[in-house]
């Protein structure tokens, strides 16, 4: 008696059909379970709201250059051009030299620039592969955040218009300039001030968000804001992401259970602080925390005695690769997320080279049969060229070796012409590939046929990423994330 009707079978094309868009995907480093995650918290700065990073860039860079010339520098810097395109996150500064580099998850430098002046693979060579870098060590500034690239591009612009008028340049300075320079626009209102004044021209609002955080939340799930921002600039900045949220919450408040600012993030993870009162109790500790009310300052354990749960039953929702993600991952047992804004732009740059990259692929493996080939031919010619010796040593003749050295040294001469066509095919190939991605640097995630340091980190630190946090509308609450099985060289 069958107890069961049989399943019918799932096939291959069937189950891709049910993947969302890759513009909506979320990809998966590390499996994760949303079913038996019960909180959710999110970070509010380029995660919950989206800067529109062109404008950002104008704005801090216009702002910065003005302090810098308040400072001495030459007034010429206001009227001169910046490049708003020149940096992506992943970039180290070397203040020692000025230079800024991209590097692969070995620490190999792939590009560099002094200036907007690219250093060729000679120069690179002598100055950075002589001995391995520390991109820890104070020498070196980690670019890890969209809000630095504003920094990169004044910084090499200067460089540029210093070295162009004759002036001597201390880097490591000049780069300290301008961190303080955009930072006291940042304390002083320079730039929040500006933004709040115009969120529509600063912020891309994403509409599907509120029903995003609706769905997580009927399903059971717990949600908490855990952000860096002040209260009062939360309040603002909240008010119109959820401007137009479901009739079902008044107020953006109501998506959460727990609202924690001014966390300082990522000391929020390794150090203890009291949890403070904002609003009518400002400047008093909070004896408990309530829903509705807005806190700041606070530390990873006690929130977690108020939430009543930790580890893997908590995912964290951030775009700070150190901030959020690594340092919430070394610290606790938290699940994680990252919310990666350049996402989309790197899958359309992927989408329309697929045909360079497969290309690229049959030029490796038509190199590596072309210098298996070389090497064949150049260990006969060396035997040939060996026995023919000791013919001749002896007053024989050789024609026979002689036919054979002269069809080895053909045979070489051919098979290093076909290296060089194929070398030159996919040297063009990939600065093809590059240029899609980003005129300077290429692709965020990949440094040459390497992951990029920066994408070696989101692979290590991040179990899942995408690009909006709207992605999660895409997948039942319950979904399973499973990460691609991971295969070792030999196992391919």
């Amino acid at each position: 008696m069958q107890l069961h009707l049989p399943l019918p079978e799932l096939t291959l094309a069937e189950a891709g059909a049910a993947l969302p868009a890759p513009s909506h995907r979320i990809f998966c480093n590390r499996s994760l379970r949303l079913d038996r995650v019960q909180w959710i918290g999110f970070d509010m700065d380029y995660t919950l709201a989206v800067y529109d990073q062109p404008e950002m860039d104008r704005l801090s860079i216009a702002v910065t250059v003005k302090k810098l010339v308040e400072q001495g520098y030459p007034e010429a810097l206001l009227s001169m051009p910046f490049r708003t395109d020149f940096a992506i996150r992943g970039l180290l500064v070397d203040r020692k030299l000025g230079n800024v580099l991209k590097m692969d998850r070995y620490r190999y430098v792939k590009r560099a620039y002094h200036g907007l002046r690219e250093l060729s693979l000679e120069e690179r060579r002598r100055l950075y592969h002589s001995r391995r870098l520390r991109p820890a060590s104070k020498r070196y500034h980690w670019v890890d955040t969209l809000y630095a690239l504003s920094e990169v591009a004044v910084y090499v612009a200067v460089i540029d218009a210093l070295e162009v008028g004759g002036q001597d340049v201390d880097y490591s300075q000049l780069f300290a300039d301008v961190r303080a320079a955009i930072d006291a626009s940042h304390q002083d209102g320079s730039i929040l001030d500006t933004m709040l004044a115009d969120l529509p021209r600063y912020i891309r609002r994403d509409d599907d968000m509120p029903r995003t955080l609706h769905k997580l939340r009927s399903s059971g799930k717990r949600l908490f804001l855990l952000t860096n921002s002040h209260a009062a600039y939360t309040e603002r900045m909240m008010d119109y992401l959820f401007e137009h949220g479901p009739s079902e919450y008044p107020s953006w408040r109501n998506y959460f259970e727990v609202i924690i600012t001014a966390a300082k993030k990522p000391s929020f993870f390794t150090e203890s602080a009291p949890l403070m009162e904002t609003g009518e109790g400002e400047g008093q500790e909070a004896e408990q925390i309530e829903r509705g009310k807005i806190y700041a300052g606070g530390h990873l354990a006690l929130l977690e005695r108020r939430l009543g749960a930790g580890g893997d039953r908590v995912l964290y929702v951030g775009d700070h690769i150190y901030g959020d993600v690594l340092r919430a991952k070394k610290e606790s047992a938290w699940r994680t997320a990252m919310i990666i804004q350049e996402m989309d732009a790197e899958l359309m740059a992927l989408e329309s080279c697929g045909a360079q990259v497969e290309r690229m692929d049959e030029l490796d493996d038509v190199r590596d049969a072309l210098y298996d080939d070389l090497h064949e031919h150049q260990v006969r010619l060396k035997e040939v060229s060996r026995a023919r010796d000791v013919l001749h040593a002896a007053g024989q003749t050789c024609t026979d070796l002689d036919s054979a050295r002269v069809l080895h040294r053909h045979a070489i001469d051919r098979l290093k012409a076909r290296l060089r066509s194929a070398d030159a095919e996919y040297t063009r190939l990939e600065a093809e590939v590059g240029r899609a991605f980003h005129p300077f640097w290429g692709p965020v995630f990949k440094s040459g046929p390497e992951v990029s340091l920066f994408g070696n980190q989101v692979e290590q630190y991040a179990c899942l990423y995408t690009a909006r946090v709207s992605n999660f509308d895409s997948y039942s609450p319950m979904h399973y994330f499973r990460s691609p099985r991971d295969r070792m060289p030999h196992e391919h």
